[in-house]
C-alpha cells in the first residue's frame, strides 16, 4: 500500500490545521451517504496490543473490522507510528458523528478516517473528464 494509505492520525492533524480542507477525488468516491459508492470500509489505526479488544467494540458498533495486510510482507499493514490499520467495513446509514465519537473514546484506537465537518468544498474528477464541485453544507461523510 501506499504511504497515504498509513498516515490516518497524520491526514487528520494537516486537515484540521489546514485553514480549508479541499478534497479532491474521482467519481468513485461521489455519493450523497458515505458507503454508497466507496465499499473498502474506515481506516482506523489501532494500537497493536488494544487490536483484539478494539475489533470487538468495533462490531458492537455495528461495523465488521478487517485487518488490512500487508501485499509485500508477511503480517498486518503497520502505520508509520507502529500501529495496525483495520479497514471498518459498514452497511447503511450511520449517525457518523455519534460513531467517530464512539470510536474516538474507545481506548486503542488512535484516530478515525473519519473527516466530519473538515471538508469546504469537495472537488470529483468525473469519467467523462469534466469536473462535479460540491460545496457544503451539502458535504457528507468528509
Amino acid at each position: 500500500k501506499q504511504w497515504y494509505q498509513r498516515r490516518v492520525r497524520e491526514e487528520k492533524i494537516v486537515a484540521a490545521a489546514a485553514k480549508k480542507m479541499v478534497v479532491i477525488a474521482d467519481y468513485r468516491k461521489k455519493s450523497q451517504q458515505l458507503g454508497e459508492q466507496w465499499k473498502k470500509g474506515i481506516p482506523i489505526e489501532v494500537v497493536p496490543m488494544a487490536y483484539v479488544p478494539v475489533m470487538n467494540k468495533l462490531r458492537e458498533f455495528g461495523l465488521e473490522p478487517v485487518l488490512r495486510l500487508a501485499e509485500s510482507k508477511a503480517g498486518p499493514v503497520v502505520s508509520d507510528n507502529g500501529n495496525f490499520i483495520v479497514d471498518a467495513m459498514f452497511s447503511g446509514v450511520h449517525n457518523w458523528d455519534a460513531l467517530e465519537t464512539k470510536m474516538c473514546r474507545t481506548p486503542g484506537i488512535v484516530e478515525t478516517g473519519l473527516f466530519i465537518d473538515y471538508a469546504k468544498v469537495a472537488y470529483f474528477g468525473m469519467e467523462d473528464g469534466s469536473v462535479s464541485v460540491v460545496r457544503k453544507p451539502t458535504l457528507t461523510g468528509f
